[in-house]
């Protein structure tokens, strides 16, 4: 039980580390173009705020918001309790948050495959799968389709919560899309600080969201979320601080991230139609994706291998 905790916590630090190096980037290209105090503040109670409260608070708001039917403070003390009829209430519940947070992730790796650019970490299928970029909208739209066939045949609900996962994607990608446009405009500027701060705080937000989804695929225990991306987001904030030049040098740590969401969101969609998969294949399947993209990355850095 320990071990298998310890495991599932190493990762939900690890994927929550390396799914927010791009959050990195942004956070450190943005504070290099702002004053001192301006750049305390945001390396103080700014992350506070990313790791602390938002981080904190968004996996019971994720459970709460699929179950309805009990109060935030039932909630809140599930997690640190054995009340039967709150678990009894979630356990209910898991296979909705699960295909929503499936499709979600699933989505998020399929835009990526298909119209992101990227260093090509496995070139002949990465580069053949963007020449069909065109395809995208054609593919996910088809996939939700067959999901929620087969969701509503399970439960109603199951099919609504594949279209949230869905909506939930497009709506963060909207904002994603809107910041890429907005860094330009800040780091070519004399915005004040305080709009850019409010940028970085919405910013945080919206990585927050892939990260906290993608760990009920680790694990439904909110205690073990909170610690592993806890413990990842605090390890982002100190590749902001003095890493980032180096970080960026490992350039297919994001592909070690994607592809390591395309499993997880694969586990969750099939965990919420009643498949059993240990809880350990996650952090294990995690660590293993994420490891061989570091090494690719080194090798790359070192002998300049591609």
């Amino acid at each position: 039980m320990i071990f298998s905790a310890l495991v599932t916590i190493i990762g939900l630090s690890l994927f929550e580390a390396v799914s927010s190096v791009d959050n990195a980037i942004i956070n450190a290209e943005v504070l290099s173009t702002m004053g001192a105090r301006a750049r305390r503040w945001f390396l103080t109670w700014g992350m506070f705020i990313a790791v602390f409260l938002v981080r904190g608070l968004l996996p019971f708001v994720i459970v709460w918001s699929f179950n309805t039917s009990l109060t935030p403070f039932q909630i809140l003390s599930a997690a640190w309790s054995n009340d039967p009829l709150v678990l009894d209430s979630i356990e209910k519940s898991a296979p909705i948050l699960l295909v929503a947070g499936g499709v979600f992730l699933l989505f998020l790796f399929l835009h990526w495959l298909f119209l992101e650019e990227k260093h090509l970490g496995l070139p002949k299928t990465e580069k053949f799968f963007m020449s069909k970029g065109v395809w995208f909208y054609a593919i996910v739209s088809i996939l939700l389709a067959v999901i929620c066939w087969f969701a509503l045949k399970e439960n109603s609900l199951m099919g609504f919560g594949a279209v949230v996962g869905s909506s939930l994607f497009f709506i963060t990608h909207g904002f994603k899309q809107n910041a890429e446009e907005q860094e330009k405009k800040l780091l070519g500027s004399t915005s004040s600080d305080l709009s850019k701060l409010f940028f970085l705080e919405i910013i945080d937000t919206t990585f927050s969201i892939d990260g906290v989804l993608g760990a009920f695929a680790f694990t439904l225990s909110v205690p073990l979320i909170l610690i592993g991306n806890g413990f990842g987001a605090l390890l982002v904030r100190q590749v902001t601080i003095s890493n980032i030049e180096r970080i960026k040098k490992y350039v297919y740590l994001k592909n070690g991230a994607m592809y390591s969401i395309l499993v997880l969101g694969i586990i969750m969609i099939l965990h919420s139609f009643g498949f059993k998969i240990p809880e350990y294949v996650s952090p294990v399947v995690t660590i293993f994706i994420i490891l061989f993209f570091f090494w690719k990355s080194k090798l790359h850095l070192e002998n300049g291998i591609k």
